[in-house]
């Protein structure tokens, strides 16, 4: 075929509609959008996958927006809103987004985007600050029982895996749910900044976001909702102190509403890709995350049965 035939044909499929995915992904500068604010674990895991679409040669560049509140809602309606059949979107997402739609009824959904992959699992560290009077999670129980109120736990938005497992230590130690002291930060970096300055009694997010804090002392962690302990983390599993608490936080990725399935294709072929360079399983590595990487129609039956599931949990904590 000749060269000029060549480009007219590729003009006519590009003018049809037609992308090539390759051409699509590959060299794309893209936009991220992290519905939190910096600091926290979306934050992280964002730009930890920016940097592997870079190196990997997936994406040239990398735009970030960073827009907290409502567990991921404010920065989920700006996505849907904005990001119409934008082939070149993607935004950050997990459990926590799902927690927030179930107790805010946002007027959008995350089923109005596309889903692309889930990414990571981490399961959920409470800690205390370094001068806390509670030396262990039984202490905080103790303080709990006595008055439901003086116990004023700390983490991210209503909803999310943190706030959850409040609500699910305090039923497993006969607290009425309901009654749980809350405080729902925008972001990791405010809940970190609240727990350092002893503006919580007890704060929860992923180990990741804590890890620096607890090796220099700052924090002290006091449990951990995994079912079996954290590696090189001395800290019991709530199951071990007796109370029936087992609940994971996971991270995906998803793109804009109204792309091609060829488009969505693409752009989920990149995303694994750049899930196989050495810069994520560095960052693996030094957040400690476990790989969790799920795509296509399976993700996003994934995401239909956690929603589901969360539902359930929190209703039977009181937190609906």
């Amino acid at each position: 075929m000749r060269r000029d035939t060549f480009l007219k044909s590729m003009a006519a499929l590009a003018a049809a509609g037609f992308v090539l995915p390759a051409a699509q992904a590959r060299g794309a500068n893209l936009k991220m959008m992290l519905p939190a604010n910096p600091g926290g674990g979306w934050d992280l895991t964002g730009r930890a996958l920016g940097k592997s679409l870079q190196e990997s040669g997936m994406a040239a560049s990398m735009q970030y927006e960073n827009k907290g509140g409502a567990a991921g809602a404010i920065g989920l309606a700006q996505f849907v809103n904005a990001s119409k059949g934008d082939p070149n979107a993607l935004m950050v997402m997990g459990a926590v987004m799902l927690g927030g739609i179930i107790t805010g009824k946002p007027p959008v959904s995350v089923t109005q985007a596309t889903p692309i992959a889930r990414l990571t699992s981490e399961y959920n560290v409470f800690v205390v600050p370094a001068a806390s009077p509670f030396k262990t999670m039984q202490d905080v129980i103790a303080a709990l029982k006595k008055d439901p109120g003086s116990v004023k736990w700390g983490g991210g938005s209503r909803g999310s895996t943190e706030h959850i497992a409040a609500a699910m230590i305090a039923r497993e130690s006969g607290v009425d749910a309901t009654k749980v002291n809350y405080v729902a930060f925008r972001g990791g970096g405010e809940a970190i900044a609240a727990i350092l300055g002893n503006n919580v009694s007890v704060g929860g997010s992923g180990y990741s976001e804590f890890q620096q804090y607890i090796e220099s002392g700052k924090m002290r962690a006091v449990a951990v909702t995994s079912p079996t302990r954290i590696k090189g983390l001395n800290a019991p599993t709530l199951k071990e102190l007796g109370l029936n608490v087992e609940i994971g936080n996971w991270r995906g990725v998803y793109a804009a509403p109204g792309i091609t399935p060829q488009q969505q294709k693409a752009l989920t072929d990149m995303v694994v890709a750049a899930t196989r360079h050495k810069s994520w399983q560095e960052s693996l590595e030094k957040n400690s995350w476990t790989p969790a990487l799920l795509t296509g129609a399976e993700f996003a039956d994934f995401v239909d049965r956690e929603f589901a599931l969360l539902r359930a949990i929190m209703a039977k904590s009181g937190m609906i």
